[in-house]
């Protein structure tokens, strides 16, 4: 590292770059300084007052998120002073915060709760005076508190700067400033798209994932319910995390088999609806490129993104493909092909799915995704009276699942490896990748190639689509012609795609748009607090599960041949259009 200053951080002389501030300077050495507002990466404005430090000469203390090193100065950053303001900044948050800790979802993972610890906060010293609210539960994936708000402004710098929403701001003044939504009209008539990274990075309760665990847990003590769970690829490699292992630990058979105490009849897995994915988005890829279809056409996995552009650029919207998302093509499959196959009443069935996304609760009660019923009632008349039913009936997040595991007293990392269910739980490592930026554009490819040129590819690892640069490129020739494609990750760098497209100077047949920094490894419904190095650790151990696996191109996974033979015929048939495809349009708000 070139360009080092040196200072004196507690009486010890130490060489630091100036362009990192002093909490990050600091923290390099091993000394941590506290802190609620700031998040490198997504926040610094200083509003908390809990980073302060003390510098010889200042008149005042320092806020260390927005100041950086400079030669020769003296920090001191637990000094009788320092500790004395940062507790009296942690009491005057606390006067208006509500102490319903025990009850709280955030109770685990609450930083101000941490850091009132720390301090050894352990009365109200001040009274409270704000009025609030009640908490805004309009969303379908995300609830907003207002009384457990701390105003670090986290969630609007993320919903501004990363994905270019700005659904909430700060509004007010003084004693009446809080975040909100235009005109206070609730999420669900905002420009929010669900995505959920304002509750990744929120330090307390004040933005969580709507629970549906509870009814989830009531269908699974049902007799007369034949509950199954999905869980998607990116789970696997953040449910370790989120019940305390290391990130990036790979817990694939140990979930399953958690999953199975938990009562789930069937265990199966939403990376064999990947692999149908890549089926049909290959197909209709290679569909648009012959017969001079729209394009560059533009994946449709992530249901945040397909909220973004049903907002923001419906014009756009035939460039999108009508696959539906791997979730619901695995719901339609699973109470259709599974449900007839193996015998079970599809009133009866409830299909539960483990995502890393709050969108995903969104997606599953869009009305077009009740495709399995309209099967069903094609076939059977007498189903004409009974209950509709959703192809999904509950998405819970990775948090969600692993509170689950923590209330059943199962000891995740105690447990022994076990198997996916047949047939709905074979996969490949093509599929292993959806969960990272890139996975889904690499995954295509390798099938598509196959396709084209009727031979094996030498090299089926697609590293110029990997790693989380803001835009990825790639070229690739198929039947002799070359096809550019490309893939963003996170809603600001979309834009920089679609205002391309827009504009007609799009130089790409093909591109993946993922809403959540990172891919699915950094999806809204993750551990909280997704660091780009706990993000990096998973995604990398999706791409060790690749590796290992026996199968790693969609189209030689024999449970989808198997599909394709008895029930669906072919990719872009009648059936699979009626089940696993869809539209969508223009979203007012």
């Amino acid at each position: 590292m070139e360009n080092l200053i040196e200072i004196t951080i507690d009486n010890q002389p130490v060489k630091v770059d100036p362009s990192e501030n002093i909490v990050e300077a600091c923290a390099r050495i091993g000394v941590k300084i506290p802190t609620l507002c700031y998040l490198k990466g997504i926040s610094k404005n200083a509003s908390c007052g809990v980073c302060v430090v003390e510098v010889e000469g200042a008149k005042s203390l320092v806020r260390s998120c927005v100041q950086n090193p400079t030669p020769g100065m003296k920090i001191r950053t637990s000094s009788p002073r320092v500790l004395r303001a940062r507790k009296t900044a942690i009491e005057l948050l606390l006067a208006n915060h509500p102490t319903d800790c025990l009850s709280c979802i955030r109770a685990d993972s609450c930083e101000l709760r941490t850091v009132a610890n720390l301090l050894e906060v352990r009365a109200d010293r001040f009274p409270g005076y704000k009025k609030y609210p009640l908490p805004d539960t309009t969303s379908e994936g995300i609830v907003r508190d207002d009384k457990k708000c701390i105003l670090c402004g986290r969630c609007v710098a993320v919903c501004e700067e990363t994905q270019g929403i700005n659904a909430i701001a700060f509004t007010g003044r003084g004693a009446r400033t809080r975040v909100a939504t235009f005109m206070d009209r609730g999420l669900a008539q905002s420009a929010c798209v669900q995505c959920g990274q304002c509750s990744v990075v929120c330090p307390t309760g004040a933005i969580t994932e709507k629970d549906d665990s509870r009814d989830v847990f009531g269908a699974l003590q049902d007799p007369k319910l034949y509950v199954v769970v999905q869980t998607a690829p990116a789970i696997r490699a953040s449910l370790g995390e989120a019940l305390g292992l290391p990130p990036g630990s790979l817990v694939t058979g140990q979930m399953v088999a958690a999953l199975r105490r938990l009562g789930f009849a069937k265990v199966f897995d939403t990376q064999f609806a990947a692999d149908l994915t890549i089926m049909e988005e290959g197909s209709e890829l290679l569909e648009r490129l012959s017969h001079g279809g729209t394009t560059p056409m533009i994946t449709s996995c992530s249901p945040g993104w397909i909220n973004f552009i049903e907002g923001f650029y419906p014009d756009l919207l035939g460039h999108v493909s009508t696959c539906k998302s791997p979730q619901q093509m695995f719901g339609a499959v699973a109470k259709t092909y599974y449900a007839q196959t193996a015998g079970i009443a599809p009133d009866k069935m409830r299909v539960v799915s483990i995502m890393p996304c709050t969108a995903k609760k969104y997606e599953a009660r869009r009305k077009e995704m009740d495709s399995a019923w309209d099967w069903w009632r094609q076939k059977d008349q007498k189903l004409a009276g009974a209950r509709s039913f959703f192809d999904v009936d509950w998405a819970l997040t990775t948090r969600e699942l692993a509170r689950m595991i923590k209330l059943a007293g199962i000891e995740i990392g105690r447990l022994p490896e076990e198997d996916f269910d047949d047939p709905l739980g074979r996969s490949t490592g093509a599929a292993t990748i959806f969960g990272t930026t890139g996975g889904v554009m690499e995954a295509a490819l390798r099938t598509v190639y196959e396709i084209v040129e009727k031979k094996p590819l030498e090299n089926i690892e697609f590293t110029q689509v990997r790693g989380f640069a803001s835009i990825k490129s790639a070229e690739v020739v198929l039947g002799g012609s070359p096809v550019r494609v490309a893939v963003a990750h996170g809603l600001s760098n979309a834009r920089i795609l679609l205002d391309e497209i827009r504009a007609g100077k799009s130089p790409y047949q093909f591109i993946e748009i993922m809403s959540c920094p990172g891919g699915c490894v950094g999806g809204g419904g993750q551990p909280v607090l997704s660091s780009i190095e706990k993000k990096l650790a998973r995604s990398q151990a999706l791409y060790t599960e690749d590796q290992v696996l026996p199968i790693r191109k969609s189209h030689e996974n024999p449970a989808i041949q198997t599909l394709y033979k008895e029930f669906l015929v072919e990719p872009l048939g009648h059936l699979s259009h009626e089940l696993l495809h869809t539209s969508y349009k223009a979203r007012a708000f």
